[in-house]
Formats: structure tokens, C-alpha cells, sequence
């Protein structure tokens, strides 16, 4: 006995759309294939930028760190050097502030105890300590009020 469909042949018009239908089937799933394909290397994709992003984030934070260490350096060693000018004879101190920028001079004598910084201005020549005096006068003018 044969099958009842081999000898069922579909009319020709069917057959035209079963080919389209299988034509299309075809298409689709080559589509899905590339589909699948880009989803795979965009996870991928995305799994390096999460590795990067981690990797960049550990790096910000040691240099907050190591910016943070320098910071401190830098301040200790202001610190210091201010403490030294305030031992100094004020006459001594005098000199070196006269040949100093006076941006830079003013910074120190502005971290002095009001007593030593008083001394070492009163040694410099009258156009030396005015010039520091409107730095460290202004060198808060631009911070906001409120």
C-alpha cells in the first residue's frame, strides 16, 4: 500500500508558494543566524567595556591616591619651609623674601604666625612689602561671599 500522499501531487500554483515559502524560510534563518551572530559580539563587545571600565576605575583610584600622597608631600614641605623662614633672624629671612617672587613670598609669609610675618616685612624695603601686602590683601577678593 502506498502512502496517500504519494500519489498527491500539489497543484502547480502550490507549489510556486511552497518554493516561496521554503525560499523565505531560508532567508529567515540566515537572518537569525546573523542576528545570533552580531548579539554574540556585542556581548562581547560589552564584557570588554565592562573589563575596561573596571580597569580604568581601579587606575582613578590610585591616582586620587597617589595625588593624594603629593598633596600632602607638598603641603608638609610648605609647612616645613614656613616653619624654617619663622626661625630664621628676621633681618635674614628679610633678604631672601626681597629676592623671592612676590607671589611666592606671600604665600609663605601668609601661612606665618602674624608676629613673624610682621617682622620679616618690616626688613624689606617699602616697595617689596607693599607689593606683597595688596597680594595677600586680594588673594581672597574673588571667593564668593554667599
Amino acid at each position: 500500500m502506498q502512502s496517500p500522499t504519494a500519489d498527491c501531487e500539489p497543484p502547480k500554483d502550490m507549489s510556486a508558494v511552497l518554493k516561496a515559502f521554503q525560499e523565505r524560510e531560508k532567508r529567515i534563518e540566515a537572518q537569525e543566524l546573523q542576528i545570533k551572530s552580531r548579539l554574540q559580539a556585542l556581548n562581547v563587545a560589552d564584557q570588554k567595556i565592562e573589563d575596561k571600565l573596571a580597569a580604568l576605575s581601579q587606575v582613578e583610584s590610585k591616582l586620587k591616591q597617589t595625588l593624594a600622597i603629593a598633596d600632602t608631600a607638598a603641603e608638609d614641605d610648605l609647612s616645613k619651609l614656613t616653619t624654617v623662614y619663622e626661625s630664621m633672624k628676621p633681618k635674614d629671612a628679610a633678604a631672601l623674601f626681597e629676592q623671592m617672587a612676590p607671589e611666592f613670598s606671600a604665600g609663605f609669609l601668609g601661612r606665618m604666625k602674624p608676629a613673624s610675618a610682621a617682622s620679616i616685612l618690616a626688613g624689606l624695603s617699602a616697595e617689596r612689602a607693599y607689593t606683597i601686602s595688596v597680594i595677600l590683601a586680594g588673594r581672597n577678593a574673588s571667593v564668593p561671599k554667599e
